[in-house]
């Protein structure tokens, strides 16, 4: 498993106010200006729209590779 920012795009550009919007029973779409940082302190992603994973199983996490999929994964 990689750092934050090893994979995943992210545009440069300016996305405005920041969504989230939850997927069913999958990841969160989230638009607008964002940046993850990593734990160092370190800029590892910034872009205007992504998803997110939130069942614990992406291989590429913080962002969704569609794990929640074959691990059946519902949102309670």
């Amino acid at each position: 498993m990689g750092a934050v920012g090893e994979r995943g795009g992210g545009l440069q550009a300016e996305g405005g106010k920041l969504a989230i919007k939850p997927q069913k029973n999958g990841s969160l779409q989230v638009t607008g200006n964002l940046t993850i940082v990593a734990g160092s302190g370190r800029e590892g992603w910034r872009g205007a729209q992504t998803w997110l994973c939130r069942c614990g199983q992406s291989k590429n996490k913080p962002f969704c590779d569609g794990s929640h999929k074959a691990a059946g994964f519902t949102a309670g």
